[in-house]
């Protein structure tokens, strides 16, 4: 197989493959910035309780 035909399928697969990673990278933020809100929370309830 020539290199002219492999370098657009790499191509092609290489977009493929950055798309599947934005998906995960969106999805770990969600879950990030849930557990920064669920441990402020967290920390609110203490507080009131200690008071």
């Amino acid at each position: 197989m020539k290199l002219s035909h492999i370098v657009p399928i790499a191509a092609v697969l290489a977009v493929v493959a950055l798309a599947g990673c934005a998906n995960t990278i969106r999805g770990m933020g969600a879950d990030t910035a849930n557990t920064v809100n669920a441990t402020q929370s967290a920390g609110q309830r203490v507080a009131r309780s200690a008071n």
